[in-house]
């Protein structure tokens, strides 16, 4: 049996809508005029194609220099001192043996920046946060920009991350894309626990060190953070 919808909520969508019209209406313009009927990569010059798979694999270049196969675009935001996406590292490798596996190629075409909120705030690093979305949309969108990609692979979590990449993946809305978790941390020590610590600190009662040993034990390995935050949110929503 169907479900109408909430009235609220129905009511917020028609404004969106009714107010976005224009709006939407150039965008599906756009991302209509960017499609292509062929292979994107067959409308390159010989030169701008052969710079484009001049560092690939000989079989992955003889593949891209037919039209037959699909070459898809990875955008990573890998580094090490983040755990959510410290697993990355060997993503692209993955992916890209998978994409062959299943006939398609693959090439990772940029990285962006990832911050995270849980070690600049306090700092002047924290002022880069909100800042880091936009750099991080046209970071991807210079990935993709060489009409090398027939889909594209976000690889990103976190509340700063994922939205700039999204901006980016709408500005390439022509292309199909996938948005790929890093997955969870696994469970440290409990809220509970880590919150007592800190009580007992902010008491005068332990020392730095059993905070710190306190704060290692929740934050423990790669992953994203064992709380509920907006980093697990952003990635079970996309």
């Amino acid at each position: 049996m169907g479900h109408s919808m909430n009235p609220i909520v129905a009511r917020v969508t028609h404004n969106i809508l009714s107010r976005s019209h224009a709006e939407r209406s150039r965008y599906l313009a756009r991302i209509a005029a960017a499609k292509s009927k062929t292979v994107h990569r067959s409308e390159l010059a010989c030169g701008n194609l052969a710079h484009g798979f001049a560092a690939c694999s000989p079989e992955d270049k003889a593949d891209l220099k037919n039209m037959i196969k699909s070459n898809i675009g990875i955008i990573t935001s890998y580094n090490d001192m983040l755990s959510a996406h410290q697993p990355y590292e060997r993503y692209p490798d993955l992916i890209k043996k998978a994409l062959n596996a299943v006939g398609a190629v693959g090439q990772v075409a940029g990285g962006v920046p990832a911050m995270c909120d849980g070690v600049t705030q306090g700092q002047d690093g924290m002022e880069l946060s909100l800042l880091s979305r936009d750099l991080i949309a046209m970071s991807a969108a210079i990935g993709l920009s060489h009409n090398m990609f027939d889909g594209a692979l976000f690889l990103g979590v976190c509340d700063k991350i994922v939205p700039g990449l999204f901006i980016a993946a709408l500005s390439f809305g022509h292309l199909p894309t996938v948005f790929v978790p890093a997955g969870p941390m696994r469970t440290g020590i409990s809220n509970k626990e880590k919150v007592h610590i800190r009580q007992l600190y902010a008491e005068g009662k332990v020392g730095r060190d059993a905070l710190l040993e306190s704060e290692a034990s929740a934050y423990h390995g790669a992953g994203t953070c064992t709380f509920y935050g907006t980093a697990n949110s952003n990635q079970m929503v996309m």
